[in-house]
């Protein structure tokens, strides 16, 4: 996706004429359903009329160009690319990230520095760091970079209000290997900026590139699970981008300093479904460990966690424990513990069964922060899923303050998951009613693809037709049927039944003689035989797949009369829920939104839907622009 292309002579036009900002803003409005802010507006107004001047000095004048161009399985944007081909005749694009900056401070990171954004000073990633990642991420994922022939890429940044000092921050000695690799150039290099760009781009013809770029594929994205092995063994095959690398750095940073300073640090990285937070923890716990730290990966998921183990193997999973597992753990004795998923995180590690006399009256999240020198929680506070579950940033901030710990906050904003598209999970907060935003409607142009289905065949056999065609696709439910365990012979009994339709629930976690065709839970989310087994929340969670089909309960339903979503607790089928709820002041239907939020935010490219409640299903046919 990109808010604009065409020529070189036409941006120029477009920006003399001072229509380029109305017409990203109104590329923006039909693709996003509401419109830029001021602010960003006010960029492109400046950003690109600059860029206008330059090209048109320089004249490249037969070229492409493209504005704000979407990164694959992102919804990050890149500013300006402009395509064309060199002396020798062969296609090349740049990569041109814009900047209104005028000056910078020195921070603590190796890749970052610290400027004024919207008023305030914030840490932010180098221009040549930002733009250098979103090369290697273009070159990983865009087929034109990479096959036959590929297009030539090349990155750098444009500070257009920015004069060049040697001694300032942003041209300190620790980044001169990334300023060699991807350059910055600034108001008073202009004449330097445009040896670059005719280097690279001086025999023009750069539609052809253009359309090279546009009509070429994306790679399909990668599975955390398939890289997990690879990434221990140092051959990590994520890009980070943007606030997640700020996240990572300010992790390794503080690793760094946890042992000469008596403070303890507790980092929390705030990021809605498919923001890469587990991408960060695995790319932190590889390269800690391969730095010599002693780093812990830790989850409240017997599924998430048993499958690292089982893919990282018996050697490497002892650094990969549960939330419940630092009651012992004498005071910094891990270097950092990192907690994914730790919305996760309970009030006491002790269960129902631990008899009183060994039960520690210590709260789980002190075990936590006590037992490591570095505490990195990794959140979303939108999916806590049962009452015991009560991790959320306000509960760690106020823990970590009794700790007197140094404490850093993220939020992390990019898109990875639902096809980079903020604005179906954005749709789905609005239509659970979890959190109001501009996304009333879905729109069916949009690239992610949402359906409903009439029947529960119909929408395990588009799973299953998905499968087929190599993409990873899972078929999930809400918790509206009870939970068996297998026979005497390892066989799932059906335990999800809709009038003719019956499947089993996927293996419980426990269950251990299952018959060769039934993968074991943690074995689930990748082995072949998983798409023949229904996931419920508890084992679904935490992963992600190209497609997911969604059995929409009858548990949470939509009340017309009341205008407003209610919960059929009769209709739940967990008993532990229930027994948890007794003693929690949350409404359960608050529980039951975060669920189905969870369910229906686990796809990359599709997510499938059958409701079992006709009326849900209509209030939900309505959030719908069928235009």
């Amino acid at each position: 996706m990109r808010l604009y292309s065409g020529s070189s002579k036409q941006f120029i036009d477009d920006a003399v004429r001072n229509q380029i900002a109305q017409k990203l803003s109104d590329a923006f409005f039909y693709y996003y359903r509401y419109n830029p802010s001021p602010g960003e507006k006010r960029s492109w107004q400046n950003s690109l009329s600059k860029m206008s001047e330059l090209i048109q000095y320089a004249e490249l004048l037969d070229h492409g160009i493209i504005l704000e161009f979407q990164l694959p399985q992102s919804s990050k944007r890149l500013d300006f690319l402009i395509c064309g081909k060199d002396e020798f005749k062969s296609d090349n694009t740049v990569i041109v990230e814009l900047k209104q900056w005028d000056a910078c401070e020195e921070a603590e990171g190796p890749n970052e520095v610290i400027t004024y954004l919207n008023g305030i000073k914030r840490e932010v990633l180098h221009p040549s760091a930002q733009v250098g990642q979103y090369e290697m991420y273009l070159s990983d994922t865009h087929t034109a970079f990479y096959e036959d022939n590929p297009i030539k890429l090349d990155a750098c940044s444009y500070l257009h209000n920015y004069f060049r000092d040697p001694e300032d921050a942003i041209f300190a000695d620790k980044f001169k290997p990334i300023l060699d690799r991807n350059p910055i150039f600034t108001a008073d290099d202009v004449d330097i900026f445009i040896n670059y760009l005719q280097e690279r781009l001086c025999e023009g013809n750069g539609l052809d590139v253009l359309k090279r770029v546009e009509e070429s594929r994306y790679r399909p994205s990668k599975k955390l699970m398939e890289h997990v092995g690879n990434v221990i063994k140092n051959k990590s095959e994520y890009i980070l981008l943007d606030d997640q690398l700020v996240a990572y750095d300010r992790v390794l940073t503080e690793a760094k300093k946890g042992f000469h300073t008596k403070n303890k640090k507790v980092i929390i990285v705030k990021g809605g479904p498919g923001t890469g937070k587990s991408i960060i923890a695995i790319n932190l716990m590889a390269d800690l460990l391969l730095n010599g730290y002693n780093a812990i990966y830790a989850t409240g998921s017997r599924t998430f966690t048993g499958v690292l183990r089982e893919i990282i193997g018996k050697r490497g999973s002892v650094q990969f424990k549960f939330f419940n597992n630092f009651i012992k753990a004498e005071r910094d004795e891990i270097d950092v513990l990192i907690c994914d998923e730790a919305h996760r995180i309970r009030v006491f590690s002790d269960s129902r069964f631990t008899p009183v006399a060994k039960r520690s009256g210590i709260f789980q999240i002190e075990e936590i922060i006590n037992a490591s020198k570095v505490s990195v929680f990794f959140i979303d506070d939108k999916q806590i899923v049962r009452p015991k579950e009560i991790g959320s940033v306000d509960y760690i901030r106020q823990n970590a303050n009794d700790f007197k710990a140094n404490i850093y906050e993220y939020e992390l904003g990019i898109q990875f998951r639902c096809s980079g598209s903020e604005g179906f999970v954005n749709w789905v907060n609005n239509t659970l009613g979890i959190e109001r935003n501009a996304n009333v409607l879905f729109d069916k142009n949009d690239n992610f693809d949402f359906k409903i289905f009439n029947l529960p065949f119909e929408l395990e056999n588009a799973i299953k037709k998905k499968a087929s065609e190599t993409y990873s696709a899972r078929m999930t439910a809400g918790f509206c049927w009870k939970w068996s365990k297998p026979d005497s012979n390892g066989n799932l009994k059906d335990d999800v039944v809709i009038g003719e339709f019956r499947r089993p629930w996927n293996a419980k976690p426990e269950s251990r003689r299952l018959s060769k065709d039934v993968p074991k839970a943690t074995l689930w989310p990748y082995d072949p035989n998983g798409i023949n087994q229904i996931g419920c929340i508890y084992t679904a969670q935490g992963f992600e797949f190209d497609y997911v089909g969604v059995i929409f309960g009858n548990d949470l339903i939509y009340d017309f009369d009341k205008q407003e979503w209610i919960s059929k607790l009769e209709n739940f089928a967990d008993p532990g829920f229930k027994r948890e709820l007794k003693k929690s002041g949350t409404p359960p239907v608050d529980y039951l939104k975060n669920i189905y939020r969870v369910l229906l935010t686990r796809g990359l490219k599709g997510c499938y839907v059958y409701f079992v409640d006709k009326e849900t299903e209509n209030f939900v046919r309505s959030r719908i622009d069928f235009s």
